[in-house]
């Protein structure tokens, strides 16, 4: 199955090994947002592999070198298409020639610009990559938007701001419909595209203006006032344009973008008589309230839940060196650790049992060891610091053991698996023994009244105990909140999941509110306290068999028809080639060689999940491409972790101020305006001053041992990749041979 990183990283590879100057060395010059693109699945010595001597920021000083040929990797800005221009104005020439890659497309007045300009003469090439999006994972994205979560569901302040979120928020999701089309455009498919549609809502004329500064529990189904979204400009230029949903009007966008990419690409998608065409499914985080509050103990899940990991890839943990001493080390959990990728979705207990059996196995293998080997995580503990020898290995293995035996401290003192019971009893409705629970209330009140139990997990369980109940009436919810002595924040939290179609407060005559998608009950699954699955592994099946509701579930267009698929009856297990399951291998088995089986091409299926995807979700993805034999990719606008989501919550009625997204809260929209201007806006970088002209001194490149020293460099933070900076000595040994005298 390829990898969405692998296929990210070859085609800035194939851009970068595609400028081919006659003197074969070449500058590249980026901007911030795509030297973090290209820093995320590139390392700067893999960049200076590809004949690249010097690597600058487009928005610093450079000084001119008229003797190097440079490609420029950049977003399709007004900006940076202005300073192109003046790289070759005036009588100025920045480099002796100019090869332009664009991460996504660029707009066609731009492209007037541009080639109308003193510059078109030293231009060599114009390529547009569409490759705007985060890869994650081999089968994971992100549009790393966490501030849309607030613009999809934060209701307006008052009546008359409705118009002005509106804009905001069809600005906002045409900007990520483009970028999910360029998801799309990478991989060469042209999806049939479903959207998520609700059975009901309510209507934006219930909401209220808030006339106080801590706005009060919203009224039931006051929220979600972005499904009532009037006919604007931008749906009116689809079909069907009566946009009353988020996901129906994103969903039109996305066919949109690659209709028009389409149009002036006939040739797309290049045909692949081998893969069958694919299904994208467009939902948002309100088909699935209960994912984000529910405790998962499959290894990701837990340590993103439990452990401070940044950005869900870097943890900061304490290493013991050769010489016994402890230091902090930051580690990277990436698809390159194959330790990593080999237990993240397995569960925490069988997560350990593989690390300590591959950590006897390499002992054995590499260290000599004669011993019965590690029995437990503190033997495995002791045991690492006797391998200096083995300085990788043995980080790898430390940082997973580190993490492991962290969450199993945090499980033991945080009351988990008492917590973990009433949550599972209220997610899924039904006991381990697949009853109906009876005595909630009685499991429930003594946590909630514990010190022991934290105000976050005490706010996730009365989360999901009103989703199980459909609303309880108010009184008993203001005992809940008493029971649990929550804050007026944590208050706020559980308040806000009216804003995603919950219903908060419900009278003695009501009756239960009838949704059609459920969660499947899984009283077979081999753990209690991991009996819940989230919704979406639902849809996935009843999609891939051909069960979706299809009113549930529309298409935007036309509906892939069934004799003419048979990826429908390859999805059936029990006709599944006889070689599935060798496609199916666990991503550390040993890769096959060369000219060994041809590896499966199996159809894709794309979900998008707008307002934030958890790492449960992420899972099912691979779990069940594995067990329907396609290939799974997941995206969203973010990624998410149950505390991320409940801070989020809290201040949801607020516009997001406060938030770590968005501290000042929801921007003034500007207005209907053109996407071009929204790109321009987003990504605007100030240009940095020229350096301070000084007195007379020698020639500021001095030369030493036979070679050019380059001048002083700067990096930017945060990247495997940096502009303008030192490499190591066995990066700079390589950098030598390559350069010479080389004048740079």
């Amino acid at each position: 199955m390829s990898s969405l990183i692998e296929i990210v990283r070859s085609k800035f590879l194939d851009a970068i090994r595609s400028v081919k100057p006659p003197a074969r060395w070449k500058i590249l010059v980026v901007d911030e947002h795509s030297q973090q693109l290209l820093g995320s699945v590139l390392k700067q010595f893999d960049v200076l592999e590809e004949n690249v001597t010097q690597i600058e920021s487009i928005s610093n000083y450079r000084e001119p070198q008229t003797g190097l040929e440079a490609m420029y990797l950049l977003m399709p800005t007004s900006q940076n298409i202005d300073r192109i221009i003046r790289d070759f104005s005036n009588g100025q020439q920045q480099y002796a020639a100019a090869h332009l890659f664009f991460i996504d497309g660029l707009d066609e007045q731009l492209f007037e610009r541009l080639t109308s300009s003193p510059a078109e003469p030293h231009l060599k090439a114009l390529q547009e990559l569409y490759i705007n999006f985060w890869a994650l994972e081999s089968q994971a994205f992100s549009l790393k938007l966490p501030g849309s979560f607030f613009n999809i569901y934060s209701p307006p302040r008052t009546e008359s701001a409705f118009r002005s979120a509106r804009e905001r928020l069809e600005e906002e999701l045409r900007f990520a419909s483009k970028m999910i089309a360029n998801v799309c455009i990478t991989l060469n498919e042209f999806p049939y595209i479903r959207y998520y549609l609700p059975t009901h809502h309510a209507p934006l004329g219930a909401l209220k203006p808030n006339a106080v500064t801590r706005p009060p529990p919203p009224p039931e189904n006051s929220g979600r006032w972005r499904t009532q979204l009037a006919r604007g400009a931008e749906a009116r230029a689809y079909e069907s344009a009566d946009s009353d949903f988020v996901t129906k009007l994103l969903a039109f966008m996305v066919q949109q973008q690659l209709e028009d990419y389409k149009k002036t690409n006939p040739d797309f998608p290049k045909s692949d008589t081998s893969r069958p065409r694919s299904t994208m499914i467009i939902t948002d985080r309100s088909m699935d309230t209960f994912a984000p509050f529910v405790h998962e103990f499959t290894y990701q899940a837990m340590a993103n839940d439990l452990l401070k990991i940044e950005d869900g890839t870097k943890y900061t943990y304490k290493f013991q060196s050769a010489k016994g001493a402890y230091e902090d080390k930051t580690a990277v959990l990436a698809d390159a650790d194959t330790v990593w990728t080999a237990v993240r979705h397995m569960h925490m207990r069988e997560a350990i049992d593989k690390l300590m059996a591959d950590f006897n196995q390499f002992m054995q293998d590499n260290a000599g060891f004669k011993g019965e080997g590690a029995a437990n995580l503190n033997d495995m503990k002791d045991m690492l610091a006797s391998l200096p020898q083995y300085q990788e290995q043995r980080e790898k293995f430390s940082l997973h053991l580190n993490m492991a035996q962290d969450c199993m401290d945090i499980f033991e003192k945080a009351r988990l698996t008492e917590v973990a019971t009433v949550e599972q009893n209220c997610a899924t409705g039904l006991t381990a023994e697949g009853k109906t629970p009876k005595t909630l209330v009685e499991q429930m009140v003594p946590l909630l009244d514990s010190r022991d139990v934290i105000n976050m997990n005490k706010v996730r369980i009365i989360a999901l105990y009103i989703q199980y109940r459909d609303g309880v009436p108010d009184e008993d919810r203001r005992r809940l909140y008493q029971h649990a002595r929550l804050s007026l924040a944590d208050q706020d939290a559980v308040n806000a999941l009216a804003h995603f179609g919950v219903r908060l407060t419900r009278g003695p005559g009501d009756k239960d509110t009838k949704k059609k998608l459920k969660q499947k009950s899984n009283n077979e699954e081999e753990y209690e306290l991991s009996r819940f699955k989230p919704l979406l592994q639902t849809v996935l099946e009843d999609h891939i068999s051909n069960r979706l509701d299809p009113t549930l579930f529309p298409y935007v267009k036309e509906a892939p028809s069934l004799t003419s698929a048979p990826s429908l009856r390859a999805a059936t297990p029990t006709l599944q080639p006889a070689t599935s399951l060798r496609s199916a291998k666990p991503s550390w088995h040993r890769a096959p060689k060369a000219g060994g089986t041809r590896e499966e091409i199996k159809q894709r299926v794309f979900v998008f999940v707008a307002g934030g995807m958890t790492y449960s979700e992420m899972r099912e993805a691979y779990l069940l491409s594995k067990t329907c034999n396609k290939e799974i990719i997941i995206g969203s606008t973010h990624a998410i972790t149950p505390a991320q989501f409940v801070d989020d919550l809290k201040v949801l009625d607020l516009g997001g101020v406060g938030s770590r997204a968005i501290p000042n809260g929801l921007p003034e929209s500007k207005g209907s305006r053109p996407l071009q201007a929204f790109y321009d806006e987003k990504y605007y970088t100030r240009d940095a001053p020229p350096p301070p002209r000084a007195a007379p001194e020698p020639p500021r490149q001095r030369q030493e041992h036979g070679r050019l020293h380059a001048p002083s460099l700067h990096s930017f933070a945060g990247s495997n990749l940096s502009v303008n900076s030192t490499t190591s000595k066995s990066e700079e040994k390589e950098k030598k041979k390559k350069r010479g005298l080389f004048h740079f």
